[in-house]
């Protein structure tokens, strides 16, 4: 019999596994957010500064207001839907049971000085999930094929599995609707010239609770500026 109460901390890459002794079949469990808090956890009061290491993503490209794009709902759907199915390719497999990460993104313009919530027509954006180490492009292709086979999702055939790398950013958490992040994004703007840096990258958006369970001035979003 299992010793009930043995149990030891290990870690793979940057994941603190919990498991038990002398028992093989036992799931072991991962917290990705605790184990990554610095990237996942951010204050609403002030702005900090973090190094962001290379991360494996599901990612899907697309281009417009993501109020009214049907493009964007279809992205959504179908990042969440492999996620989800590698997930449980993973507990299967693996005996790896770990929580599928929020939805984050990339936003930019062709034109940076059009970038602004006057004309969201004009945004681009790179949706992403991330994924742990244990999660390889062979199984992301397995598990590709099995949604496909199940549900008719067009933007599968475009999705990404890449490793991304950000580096050197500014973040800070917004609490509220999304569209009233321009004080937060602002404020972090003016902490980076404070600091002595500039912005040199995207910027970056993690969505840490869904909208459709949570009431907007509820929402908590992660909004992070890579910087040099």
């Amino acid at each position: 019999m299992c010793p009930p109460n043995d149990r030891a901390d290990t870690w793979v890459g940057p994941y603190k596994l919990l498991h038990s002794f002398g028992c093989p079949g036992d799931m072991i469990k991962i917290d990705l957010k605790k184990d990554l808090p610095r990237l996942y956890q951010a204050s609403a009061r002030e702005p900090a500064i973090v190094e962001v290491p290379a991360l494996n993503f599901l990612m899907l490209d697309g281009a417009g207001d993501p109020n009214d794009s049907p493009q964007f709902q279809a992205a959504t759907a179908a990042l969440f839907s492999v996620a989800y199915t590698l997930r449980s390719m993973v507990k299967k497999e693996q005996a790896i049971d770990y929580g599928v990460m929020p939805l984050e993104g990339l936003w930019s313009a062709d034109d940076l000085t059009q970038f602004s919530p006057a004309r969201k027509d004009l945004w681009k954006w790179t949706l992403m999930i991330m994924q742990p180490v244990f999660v390889t492009s062979n199984l992301v292709r397995l598990a590709l094929e099995q949604v496909s086979q199940k549900k008719k999702l067009p933007d599968l055939d475009r999705m990404k599995f890449l490793k991304y790398r950000e580096g050197l950013a500014a973040q800070i958490l917004h609490v509220g609707p999304y569209a009233e992040e321009g004080p937060a994004v602002a404020g972090l703007h003016d902490f980076i010239k404070t600091k002595g840096y500039q912005q040199r990258g995207n910027q970056h958006e993690i969505y840490l609770n869904d909208p459709r369970r949570s009431a907007p001035e509820k929402l908590q979003t992660i909004i992070r500026l890579p910087i040099a």
